[in-house]
């Protein structure tokens, strides 16, 4: 009995966590993701950017001056496993079909 009780009061515990992280409202990154995609075309600039944003094909290099992380993926869905880009760093990013969000 003692254990079901336990396994009862973590799952509640659990779900409670869930809603609660559910209902945290999504704070935009402030400052800018820079995209160097080739030397003819001009940078991709993301303002202030929130959610998920899919890379320009030909995306090179992403720039991360925001004040918090940037995850790259290689979907353009923000799905699957990511690269973390601190603050003032950057990562090359696969031609084609990536994403990134903030």
């Amino acid at each position: 009995m003692l254990v079901r009780r336990f396994v009862v009061s973590s799952l509640v515990l659990a779900a409670g966590a869930a809603v609660g992280l559910a209902q945290t409202p999504a704070v935009a990154a402030e400052g800018t993701v820079s995209v160097f995609r080739t030397e003819v075309e001009s940078l991709s600039v993301y303002e202030n950017p929130k959610g998920c944003h899919k890379l320009p094909a030909t995306a090179h290099v992403l720039n991360n001056d925001t004040d918090g992380p940037v995850r790259v993926y290689g979907d353009p869905f923000c799905l699957g496993p990511s690269v973390t880009v601190a603050p003032g760093y950057g990562s090359h990013v696969a031609p084609g079909s990536g994403s990134f969000s903030a």
